[in-house]
Order: C-alpha cells, then sequence, then structure tokens
C-alpha cells in the first residue's frame, strides 16, 4: 500500500514496470493491518480486499510469467496486540490459503517454507 504498490496511484506504474521486467517466479503481497486507504495521495482510494488485490497483483504478474504464485502475505501488525494479530493472520491465512505473517513479530519461515512445497509440488 505503500510506494511500491500496484494501487498506489503515485508510484503503480513504476511497481508494474518492475513487476513485468523482473518476471517473477512468486510474489509475496505486504498489507498494514490497520489500514484501509492509500494514505498521503489527493483523493480518496480505498485498499481493496486482500483477495482482490492478490487477484490484481497475480493478472499482471502473469502477463510476463504464467506460472507465478502468490507465497504469502507479509502483514505490518505493530498497531494490534498479540492476541488480536494472531486471530488477524490465522483469519488471514484461512481467507486467501496462503501463508499470513507479520515479518517482525513471527517471522517469514511459513512463506520460504510454501515457496520451497510450491517448487518441490507438495501444494
Amino acid at each position: 500500500e505503500g510506494q511500491g504498490s500496484l494501487i498506489n496511484p503515485s508510484y503503480a506504474g513504476v511497481t508494474l514496470g518492475l513487476m513485468h521486467g523482473s518476471q517473477p517466479d512468486a510474489i509475496v503481497v505486504c498489507h498494514d493491518a490497520t489500514r484501509d486507504a492509500i494514505l498521503e495521495v489527493d483523493g480518496h482510494f480505498p485498499i481493496p480486499s486482500l483477495d482482490e488485490f492478490v487477484d490484481h497483483a497475480l493478472t499482471s504478474a502473469r502477463l510476463t510469467n504464467r506460472d507465478c504464485f502468490c507465497a504469502g502475505i507479509s502483514v505490518n501488525t505493530s498497531m494490534l496486540g498479540a492476541a488480536a494479530r494472531r486471530t488477524y493472520l490465522s483469519d488471514l491465512q484461512t481467507q486467501t490459503g496462503v501463508p499470513a505473517v507479520d515479518p517482525i513479530a513471527t517471522g517469514m519461515q511459513p512463506v520460504a517454507q510454501f515457496m520451497l512445497d510450491r517448487i518441490a509440488g507438495k501444494t
């Protein structure tokens, strides 16, 4: 949802160019659990549901690498308490079917393992 986001009206073109040029095999979507709109731009730009955003990001990525997949969602949960964080990440993982982690609070191991399992054909 920041400067490197496909939904930020100020920087989406740069991000899309980087995505197409790098032709990623996998993407990790970044999100802030407490944010519902893009900050610091004129007008109101609400953040779509993460399911919708993942679909859009994969559609864009698959223009240059048809096998690209979402390996996880990295979430800034710093404004949530520990119990709320656990519930939020668990619900998000159930909703999207990919690991949902806070890289600071929980680490990235589930995302890394998901990628390795996917590449090895286990998922």
